[in-house]
């Protein structure tokens, strides 16, 4: 069962009933813009930390590999000379002795330098250069890597733990960023949840010049604009009311004179029915100043439901479970329950049945049901929904809900399960207070 919006009161439609709040948002949600955001961040940081140590690791290795060829360079000049003179007689091997991939580079004349792996797999950087005319020998010297890789290694560790503690900290840093503007968007989604409930002057905070600001501010000037014409509604339904009331008062007299017969039999009912919809409009024109103030008496529900029925002519079974007794204001629930009837009968079929309740009435017909569009958006004046529901001013219900409010009962409208609609007041178990 939906809640239908209330009258409206000092540039406010209030719906009735337990006002929509948006559910807290869960701690860890992946589909929310605050996860979505630290996760971007997240990913955006360690895929700069992952280029950085790339890059790091490069350098240090390429140091590393220009170091030892300069070393390997120096041990080949020390290993030429020694030769030379004849002091140093391992210095010279033969070209097979030679890791494949250092003799298959040789050229006479020319030093060759090679980073590469004994037959063991030990790393080492070799200095080679072909020795005598025979192409059969060679000077080499060689250098042993495994310090440096040893240390590229410690490095690259200690990059990857300093890389997760960064991010370990960017994590939690950049959910809090994150949740600064998911904050302010939570607040103007619950801003604009109130004025779809009929809060008009609900406004949310538009400070700052970013795009969020610029969303509060439309959001802020839509609910301006919704109240303005709002208000002007109800200063137009005031002064209709106000303006038709004297004329009004002169048709009715002169009514009153015309001579008997059919014409003026229909002129008479004219008059009258044009007189009940000015009474109207000056008592939802009441309702919309909000200074309208209920007095409370003990009231026998079902008593007063079968005389509101009675008074209006409507035929109407009141069912009653024991004798509910509720305080309340016995005019203004007079009125209510006379036009739920009368709606139930203009625009519904019999029989009408009035459940009366603890503290609860409910008003069923067994016609075609409230219209879609009457749930979905509250009775308005002067629209009485699809044209099935017959016609009217659609001021009956809005006057129902304004006096529901004034006494602080909630009026909701729906359609049952086996067709007809089903209005049901509940009223407040103590006066509101």
């Amino acid at each position: 069962m939906r809640a239908a919006p209330a009258q409206e009161d000092r540039g406010r439609a209030r719906r009735d009933g337990p006002r929509v709040r948006l559910p807290a948002e869960p701690l860890v949600n992946p589909a929310s813009l605050r996860w979505k955001i630290a996760s971007l961040v997240t990913l955006a940081s360690a895929v700069v930390a992952a280029v950085v140590g790339l890059l790091v690791h490069r350098a240090t290795w390429q140091r590393a590999l220009d170091e030892g060829e300069a070393r390997a360079q120096t041990a080949l000049t020390t290993a030429l000379a020694a030769a030379e003179r004849g002091d140093d007689p391992e210095a010279v091997v033969t070209v097979a002795e030679l890791p494949d991939p250092l003799a298959s580079r040789l050229r006479p004349g020319r030093p060759v330098i090679w980073y590469g792996p004994d037959h063991r797999g030990e790393p080492w950087m070799w200095a080679a250069r072909p020795y005598g005319d025979d192409g059969r020998r060679a000077v080499s010297a060689r250098i042993s890597m495994g310090s440096e890789l040893l240390g590229l290694h410690a490095l690259d560790r200690d990059m990857v733990k300093a890389g997760l503690l960064a991010l370990a900290g960017v994590v939690p840093l950049s959910v809090l960023a994150a949740e600064l503007p998911n904050r302010r968007l939570r607040r103007m989604a619950r801003t604009a949840r109130e004025i779809a409930d009929g809060d008009l002057s609900a406004r949310t905070d538009a400070r700052g010049r970013d795009e969020i600001a610029e969303i509060g501010a439309g959001l802020n000037s839509m609910a301006a604009g919704l109240q303005r014409r709002l208000r002007a509604e109800q200063r137009f339904t005031a002064d209709v009311a106000h303006d038709l009331r004297t004329p009004l008062m002169g048709l009715v007299a002169v009514a009153g004179l015309l001579p008997e017969g059919e014409a003026t039999d229909l002129v008479r009912d004219r008059v009258r029915v044009l007189s009940s919809l000015v009474e109207d409009l000056l008592e939802v024109s009441r309702l919309d100043t909000g200074a309208e103030v209920a007095e409370r008496v003990r009231v026998p529900l079902a008593e007063l439901a079968a005389e509101s029925a009675a008074r209006v002519g409507a035929e109407a079974r009141v069912l009653a479970q024991g004798a509910p007794v509720a305080e309340t204001d016995p005019r203004r629930l007079d009125r209510i329950l006379a036009n739920l009837v009368l709606n139930a009968h203009r625009h519904g079929s019999p029989p009408v049945e009035i459940a009366v309740r603890d503290h609860e009435i409910e008003v069923r017909d067994r016609g075609p049901g409230f219209p879609a569009e009457l749930l979905a958006d509250g009775p308005a004046r002067f629209r009485t929904g699809a044209a099935e529901r017959g016609r009217g001013h659609g001021l009956g219900l809005t006057i129902a809900l304004g006096q529901a409010q004034v006494i602080g009962a909630a009026l909701t409208l729906a359609n049952a399960p086996g067709g007809g609609a089903v209005a049901t007041l509940r009223l407040p178990a103590a006066p509101p207070g």
